[in-house]
């Protein structure tokens, strides 16, 4: 007897007594031992765990590589499903195709922010459901209908789980590789190498022999990726170890004239407390960078750095006053609360507190590197609170870089009497590289420095994008000038590079469809088409890891 159920709560003390029953009546020899019963549920929490502890577990998981997620989409197609389409050659090759993209897609999420921005549960029923569609476009009109393809596979059929845009825009550049009429020619390539391509027509064998040739471990240019992607994908998997192994390291006491836990913290804390900066103080910052205009506004800019100042003024209140708690609940003079406990693994484990974090700005440095590049933000708005505004702007250092886009464009605004919702930024690369070699501020906009370039490289002489060099996973950029322009349309030739803060790109989904993690995207010269670096993945960064 088979049963499958898709359980609500209600049915689950009724479920824990039928399962204990059958369980003691099998013991007891009353059932026949060719009797099973089969329960089939998504993962829940509120599924007994007496029922999972008297079962034989089984879990499906999803294959992993390319020909191992081609093999399970190809496993159930038979002869007569490939048959089925009044145009059974186009049917076949595009099956083939959107199988293919589908592994892909699915295969990308390895690669973490590299793949995708957040991680999409790609499943069988979004290949199912384009299959489905594939078939009624190819019966209902006599010729392909390209663009509705990939409207309906990219915007709806995987497009509808996709929530961040520089991702959306991703699918369907890939999306574009798999559907079009090159897709239909024996021995299409998928890759620059040759070594994936599409099979000539044939039976349902003709196709799982292909899937069975297929490398076992599957290299970059299949996702469109340079070759360092590769050490990304490494990198990352040894960080979850060490963090794991961090996690659970015993609290336990030096031996052989070693410092103890306790004695590291208190050092680490002590410090800190030492090299820790004095709040900002506005009221002894340059008097011209708050003289009111005739409507009695500040400059934008100006507000910016008001908003600045608050939020670094509130970090770095919280630090002295938990480094000072951290030192007192150590030696027991007050309670070790369940916000200083975590305090303590994470100085210990040489990482950013959750405390510091909550009112800090993003990064995912060590706490040594951490607390270095606070230092350097916290001397930047100072210099820039006591000496007025700079000739460069070091955009990474700031809490809200987005805010400071907007009061750069309102100050734009103001000046020229236009509307700021008719002004967007376009954008110059310089040759200089330092702050120190920019003399005098530009007429219009600013410049930024202390940029990177993630998944690609400025090439200083060609002055444009181009491929990384082999394991330099980050260059950095020189000089951009970030120019307000009026009704300024964006040149396709060019690649529209996200700039994010952090490598994990991911962040709280905005009302505007973008992460909170995305700052704006910077138009850089391409010779090659803007798709490629897309599926490269190529990105600006405030920061890096270290």
């Amino acid at each position: 007897m088979l049963q499958n159920c898709h359980l609500a709560r209600s049915w689950m003390p009724k479920l824990e007594k039928i399962v204990l029953e059958f369980a003691e009546k099998r013991l007891a020899g009353e059932i026949h031992d060719d009797f099973r019963l089969y329960l089939t549920s998504m993962p829940a929490p509120y599924f007994p765990v007496s029922v999972l502890q008297n079962s034989v577990k089984l879990t499906t998981e999803p294959p992993r590589g390319m020909r191992a997620n081609l093999k399970r989409s190809w496993a159930n197609l038979s002869q007569d499903y490939l048959d089925a389409s009044s145009k059974p050659e186009q049917w076949r090759k595009l099956l083939f195709s959107f199988s293919f993209f589908h592994a892909v897609v699915q295969e990308r999420r390895k690669f973490g922010p590299l793949g995708w921005n957040i991680k999409y549960e790609f499943n069988d029923s979004d290949l199912e459901t384009t299959f489905t569609m594939l078939k009624l476009f190819l019966d209902a009109q006599d010729e392909v209908p390209w663009d509705a393809l990939l409207f309906v596979t990219g915007h709806i059929n995987y497009g509808g789980r996709v929530t961040d845009d520089n991702d959306r825009r991703c699918l369907l550049s890939v999306l574009e590789k798999y559907c079009g009429p090159d897709c239909l020619k024996d021995n299409y390539k998928y890759t620059p190498s040759g070594l994936y391509f599409a099979p000539p027509d044939g039976k349902v064998d003709v196709y799982r022999d292909y899937v069975e040739n297929l490398p076992i471990n599957d290299g970059p240019e299949i996702f469109g990726l340079h070759d360092n992607a590769n050490i990304t994908f490494q990198a990352a998997d040894s960080e979850r170890v060490v963090e794991t192994i961090l996690g659970i390291q015993p609290r336990v006491a030096g031996a052989g004239g070693g410092l103890t836990p306790d004695e590291i913290v208190l050092e680490k804390a002590k410090g800190f407390l030492e090299l820790l900066p004095e709040k900002l103080n506005p009221k002894e910052g340059l008097k011209e960078l708050f003289v009111r205009d005739a409507a009695g506004l500040i400059p934008s800019l100006s507000t910016v750095l008001l908003q600045e100042v608050e939020k670094f003024n509130r970090l770095l209140g919280k630090m002295k006053s938990s480094l000072v708690d951290i030192g007192l609940a150590i030696k027991g003079f007050i309670v070790m609360g369940a916000e200083l406990d975590s305090m303590y693994l994470k100085l210990q484990n040489n990482q950013v507190p959750l405390n510091w974090a909550k009112v800090g700005y993003p990064s995912l440095k060590p706490l040594s590197s951490w607390y270095k590049d606070l230092i350097e933000r916290v001397a930047f708005m100072d210099l820039w609170l006591r000496t007025g505004n700079p000739s460069s702007y070091w955009l990474p250092g700031m809490f809200f870089p987005q805010g400071f886009m907007t009061g750069v464009l309102q100050t734009h605004a103001r000046q020229y009497k236009i509307a700021i919702d008719k002004l967007s930024f376009a954008f110059k690369i310089l040759t200089e590289e330092a702050p120190e070699e920019i003399a005098e501020k530009p007429t219009d906009g600013v410049y930024i420095y202390g940029l990177f370039l993630d998944g690609a490289r400025w090439d200083r002489d060609a002055e444009r994008v181009c491929d990384q060099l082999p394991a330099k996973m980050v260059e950095t950029m020189p000089i951009v000038w970030f120019v307000p322009a009026e009704d300024y349309k964006v040149d396709a030739d060019e690649y529209q590079a996200p700039l994010y803060k952090t490598s994990v790109r991911a962040g709280v989904l905005s009302t505007t469809g973008q992460s909170t993690n995305f700052v704006i995207h910077v138009s850089m010269p391409t010779l090659e088409a803007p798709n490629l670096w897309v599926q490269r993945a190529a990105a600006l960064l405030c920061m890096l890891n270290t």
